[in-house]
C-alpha cells in the first residue's frame, strides 16, 4: 500500500487526432528529411554542414530536389535525430530505422524538430541577438495562448502577449549590484527591437516546422502543434508539484535530496525542479554538477537530464570530448535515440565501460554500503578479477586507488582482497 497521490493519465483535448494520425502527419512533414537521411545513410553521405558542393549536387540529382531543399532537409534530419554524424560520416539514427513501424519514434522526432524551430528558421541578421533570445524564451506563452484558444488568434493579440512576456522576463532578470560601483561611461544606446518583426520571425519559424498555419492577420495551431503544446503544458502541471520539497534547492542539493528516492519519485522531483527554471540554465547547472568530484552526483545529474529530453541533446553531445562525462553522455544519447536501457552500454568501448565502472564504484564507496561495493564486481565487463584489475589500473581514473582500497577492505575473500590491495599499491606508486 502507498499513500502517494495517484493521478489518472490525462486525456488530450477533444478533437485531437489519434496518435496514428498524428504520426502520419509528422511523417508527411518530415518526408524530405527522411529521404535525404536514407540517401546519406546508404553510403553517399553529404558530410558535415555546410554540405560539400559535390555531395549536395549528387543528392539533389538523385532525389530530384533543389540544392536548397537538400540543405533544408539535411538540417531537419539532423535536428529530428534521423541521422548521426561521426566525423565526416553520416549514420542512420535509431529513429530512421524505426520510422516506418514506430509511431512513438516518429512523434519524438517531430517534437525534437518542433523544439528546434529557431534553428530551422534562423533569425534575420538585423534582429539584435538579445531580443531574439528573449523572443525564444517568450514563445511558450504565445503557444499556450494558441492552444488554450482552440482556434485562430489574431496577430495583434499575440503581439501584445509577446510584449508582456518579454517585459516580465526583463523584470525577473533585473539585479541590483551591491557595494560601490564605478560610474558608467557613455554608452551607445542599443537599437530598439521591433516586436512585430520578432513575432513575424517566430511565427514563420513555427510554421516552418508544421506547428501552426498563418493567414493574413491570425495564426492557428495545426493538430500536431496543438498536441505538442498540450503535452508540454501537462508536463509542467505535473512537474510543478514537488512532493519532497527540493524545487528551490541548487542542482547539487536537489540531487542529493533525491539520492535515496526510488526512480519514480526521483523523476517527479527532477521534473518539478526543471519546471521552475529556464531549460538552458537548468541543463548548464546540472552539467556543472556532473563535472565535479562527487561521482554519485555525476550519475544523478544525467538521470535528471533524461527527464529534460530533446532540449538537452546539444549540450550533452557537446560534453562527449570530456573524458569524465563521455560514458554518461554516450549512454544518455543511446537511450535518447531509443535504445533499450539494457542494451545502451553496448555503445561504450571497453575502456569507457571500465572508467564508468570505477566512477560508479567511487559513488558506492562514498555514499553506499560495503556489500553493494562487493556486488558491484559482478557488473564489470571483464570476466575475471585479474582482468578487471589490469584494465582498471590502465584506465587512469583519479579515484582508482581509493576505490580499490575500499573494495579490498570490504571483500570477504582474503586472497582476492590481497590482490586488490596489491593493485591499489601499484597504481599509487606507479608500478606495473
Amino acid at each position: 500500500m502507498t499513500t502517494r497521490r495517484t493521478r489518472p493519465a490525462p486525456r488530450p483535448p477533444e478533437g485531437t487526432p489519434p496518435r496514428s494520425e498524428l504520426a502520419r502527419q509528422a511523417r508527411t512533414a518530415l518526408a524530405d528529411a527522411v529521404r535525404i537521411a536514407r540517401w546519406a545513410a546508404d553510403g553517399a553521405a553529404p558530410g558535415t554542414p555546410p554540405l560539400a558542393a559535390q555531395a549536395l549536387q549528387r543528392a539533389a540529382t538523385a532525389l530530384e530536389l533543389s540544392p536548397a531543399q537538400v540543405r533544408s532537409g539535411w538540417d531537419r534530419a539532423r535536428l529530428a535525430g534521423l541521422v548521426e554524424l561521426h566525423g565526416d560520416t553520416a549514420r542512420p539514427g535509431w529513429r530512421l530505422r524505426a520510422w516506418d513501424r514506430d509511431d512513438s519514434a516518429v512523434l519524438r522526432g517531430w517534437v525534437a524538430l518542433f523544439d528546434a524551430w529557431s534553428l530551422v528558421h534562423p533569425a534575420p541578421a538585423d534582429l539584435e541577438s538579445t531580443a531574439v533570445a528573449e523572443a525564444v524564451e517568450a514563445v511558450p506563452q504565445v503557444l499556450s495562448l494558441l492552444q488554450l484558444s482552440a482556434g485562430p488568434v489574431t496577430v495583434p493579440a499575440l503581439l501584445d502577449l509577446l510584449g508582456q512576456r518579454v517585459a516580465e522576463l526583463r523584470e525577473e532578470r533585473c539585479e541590483v549590484p551591491y557595494g560601490p560601483q564605478p560610474l558608467p561611461g557613455p554608452a551607445e544606446p542599443a537599437p530598439p527591437a521591433d516586436p512585430a518583426a520578432l513575432l513575424d520571425w517566430a511565427l514563420e519559424g513555427l510554421a516552418a516546422v508544421g506547428a501552426l498555419t498563418l493567414a493574413a492577420d491570425h495564426a492557428t495551431l495545426t493538430p500536431l502543434g496543438n498536441w505538442a503544446v498540450w503535452v508540454k503544458l501537462e508536463q509542467i502541471c505535473v512537474a510543478a508539484q514537488s512532493p519532497a520539497g527540493n524545487i528551490e534547492q541548487s542542482a547539487a542539493d536537489m540531487l542529493l535530496g533525491c539520492a535515496r528516492l526510488t526512480p519514480g519519485p526521483a523523476r517527479d522531483e527532477y521534473r518539478a525542479w526543471l519546471a521552475a527554471r529556464p531549460v538552458g540554465s537548468a541543463v548548464a547547472e546540472l552539467l556543472d554538477v556532473a563535472r565535479g568530484e562527487d561521482a554519485l552526483l555525476r550519475g544523478l545529474a544525467f538521470e535528471a537530464l533524461r527527464v529534460v529530453g530533446a532540449s538537452a541533446e546539444p549540450e550533452v553531445r557537446a560534453v562527449l570530448t570530456d573524458s569524465s562525462l563521455r560514458p554518461y553522455a554516450l549512454l544518455w544519447l543511446a537511450e535518447y535515440d531509443g535504445a533499450d536501457p539494457e542494451d545502451a552500454p553496448d555503445v561504450l568501448s571497453r575502456e569507457e565501460a571500465t572508467w564508468l565502472w570505477v566512477d560508479t564504484a567511487a559513488a558506492v564507496a562514498d555514499h553506499g554500503e560495503t556489500g553493494l561495493l562487493v556486488r558491484h564486481l559482478d557488473s564489470a565487463v571483464q570476466g575475471t578479477v585479474p582482468a578487471l584489475l589490469e584494465e582498471v589500473r590502465a584506465v587512469g581514473h583519479p579515484r582508482t586507488v581509493q576505490v580499490l582500497v575500499a573494495l579490498a577492505a570490504a571483500h570477504p575473500d582474503p586472497a582476492l582482497a590481497k590482490a586488490v590491495r596489491r593493485a591499489a599499491f601499484q597504481v599509487h606508486t606507479g608500478g606495473a
